[in-house]
């Protein structure tokens, strides 16, 4: 059996024993860039026909990203909206649509989407175990992989961009995985092979 499959079965484990509450079980999956979060939430979606978002949907607009919010620890996410547009309707039981921030255009996707209507939905991305969030969501997990592999990783994906995650993006994660003991306080840590 391949990690991939290990470890979303390891979730689904988990999952399982927190079903029943009457709104979604909010299922919180962090971790560092290029360990699979996305990899892992759409196997996840596939095999049980959970909900995703995405929460590099939720980057910060133009006019939030201040030195001050990007010096934040997780401050680099729209939490605010994140929280409004999705969490609360789902908590709720409300249907509803949220806005995609698309960081090509710097700009609101044209078509918003409409919140996914599943007993189960991931919050898939990096900062999804922040403590604005962390009460809302009945199971964390971090996901990991090895320094290593996450540099073949990212240069596979995009070689132009590998310098800005060396120097920006994978620092910014590490100062949050650090401050808020992100690792260390989730439910589950598996690693990504």
């Amino acid at each position: 059996m391949s990690t991939l499959e290990q470890n979303a079965q390891s979730i689904a484990f988990a999952a399982q024993h927190l079903q029943g509450a009457p709104a979604p079980l909010l299922i919180a999956l962090d971790g560092r860039c290029a360990a699979g979060k996305t990899t892992l939430a759409n196997r996840l979606a596939e095999q049980y026909g959970w909900g995703v978002i995405h929460l590099d949907d939720f980057f910060l607009q133009p006019a939030q990203r201040t030195s001050q919010r990007l010096a934040e620890p997780g401050g680099n996410l729209d939490r605010e909206r994140l929280i409004s547009e999705v969490l609360l309707p789902l908590t709720r039981h409300r249907p509803g649509v949220y806005r995609v921030f698309d960081c090509r255009t710097m700009g609101f996707a044209a078509v918003p989407r409409p919140l996914p209507a599943a007993p189960v939905v991931l919050l898939e991305g990096s900062y999804a175990c922040h403590p604005d969030l962390r009460p809302l969501c009945g199971l964390h997990v971090f996901l990991t992989v090895d320094p290593g592999e996450q540099l073949r990783r990212l240069t596979a994906r995009n070689p132009a961009r590998l310098q800005d995650f060396r120097t920006r993006w994978i620092p910014m994660e590490e100062q949050y995985f650090r401050y808020f003991h992100i690792p260390e306080t989730c439910d589950l840590t598996l690693v990504s092979d």
